[in-house]
């Protein structure tokens, strides 16, 4: 058995390419406009759309979906490659088009869209022309138990009627769609057949956005909507009656994968500023980088990092091969998101003052570092799947293999 860490050359040129174009186009022209104190959010709408239709006219547009819809086709392993440098610069997943929640919608929509729902949502999704958010989350249950959700859709003639009440839908504001899951079969025996996806136009009559909800790191589009009988035509409901659930988890599995891969590249960006700064800076007789404690940090970075990209390239390898995945995405989105968090407290640390300043990008980055551990799934939500998957391989083969990547050793 050949075990190849390697891509393709064509993956490869393609992947120095993207980088190519965040680092030297996007992100030297974002640094240019920053130094524009004049600068007015005009100037930054104008700088985003030219850079969308630069990044388009360069075939680095959608690089998670398949080349029959616009998309660059990459294999998932490859776009791991590809979304960890895209978020070393700012706005590089939207430039691409390949940001969340839209990424997520549009594989979901891919899978489970009809041709009308393909036409008047998921192509306009693709060419950048509109976003989407994904409303499944409320406050009066927990956000990791679907089952428990309590917005109803009630059958009216050709119509469903959805009232109930949503938070956290990101991208919200702005949006002209929501994929929104809601109960249409209570009394189902099994919970998981409970709820439907439905495609919520946003601007229908009964649908309202409460606010903003202001986080830890600020504002940031997690919006609280309230559902007052809005009507949506049957040709809106996506997938199968009662397939909610079911279309949820096939859209959160990559998902979650996705975010892993996004946060290999605030990580390594987090881990270079430590390395920097240590470098950089003398006190109490020596650089930062000749004490031992500080050494420490960088090392436990380094391995926590390295393993963090392996986890991630072993569970898209899965993934694109058609092999079981959960226990993997469980285990990399457990063990990235921690990794995230405790190298962005590493790298304010090693920072000081400044760090801790809003002169530094890495008080923002330490914050939204926390949202990691809950977001697609809290720690301990996947811990309890990590363990339940590991004793059912266990108890099938008498061996924790399977429960473990499944490895040849």
């Amino acid at each position: 058995m050949s075990i190849d860490f390697t891509f393709s050359p064509e993956v490869e040129q393609a992947r120095t390419h993207i980088r190519e174009f965040l680092h030297h186009t996007v992100k030297a022209r974002y640094a240019q406009l920053s130094a524009n104190k004049d600068a007015q959010r005009e100037d930054w709408s104008e700088l985003i759309k030219e850079l969308r239709q630069e990044a388009k006219a360069k075939g680095f547009w959608l690089p998670h979906m398949p080349q029959s819809v616009g998309g660059m086709g990459l294999g998932v392993t490859a776009l791991a490659a590809v979304s960890a440098e895209a978020a070393k610069v700012p706005y590089g997943p939207y430039i691409m088009n390949g940001h969340a929640p839209d990424e997520g919608n549009m594989h979901t929509m891919h899978h489970f869209a009809t041709e009308y729902q393909r036409e008047q949502y998921l192509n306009p999704l693709l060419e950048g022309e509109i976003r989407s958010c994904f409303s499944m989350t409320e406050p009066e249950v927990a956000g990791s138990d679907p089952t428990l959700i309590q917005t109803t859709a009630i059958e009216d003639g050709d119509d469903w009627v959805i009232n109930g009440h949503k938070w956290f839908t990101s991208g919200a504001r702005g949006a002209s769609f929501a994929i929104v899951i809601a109960r249409t079969d209570p009394d189902a025996e099994i919970p998981q057949a409970r709820n439907s996806a439905f495609i919520v136009d946003c601007d229908s009559p009964g649908f309202e956005i409460v606010r903003d909800i202001e986080t830890m790191s600020g504002s940031h589009n997690h919006c609280e909507i309230l559902y007052k009988d809005v009507r949506v035509s049957k040709a809106n409901l996506l997938g199968e009656r009662g397939g909610g659930h079911k279309l949820g988890q096939v859209r959160l599995g990559p998902a979650r994968l996705a975010h892993c891969m996004r946060w290999l590249g605030e990580i390594e960006m987090a881990l270079e500023m430590l390395i920097d700064r240590a470098q950089q800076r003398f006190a109490h007789g020596s650089l930062l980088s000749e004490k031992q404690s500080i050494q420490w940090m960088m090392s436990d970075s380094a391995m926590e990092l390295y393993a963090s990209k392996l986890m991630v390239l072993h569970a898209a390898y899965k993934i694109e091969n058609g092999m079981e995945f959960k226990q993997e995405v469980s285990m990399a989105k457990h063990h990235v998101a921690n990794t995230l968090w405790k190298v962005c407290d590493r790298a304010v640390q090693v920072h000081g003052a400044l760090g801790y300043s809003k002169d530094s990008p890495l008080s923002a980055m330490l914050l939204q570092a926390r949202w990691a551990r809950l977001a697609d799934g809290a720690d301990e939500v996947h811990q309890m799947r990590i363990a339940d998957l590991l004793m059912r391989a266990y108890n099938d083969t008498g061996s924790v293999n399977a429960g473990v990547g499944g490895l040849p050793l």
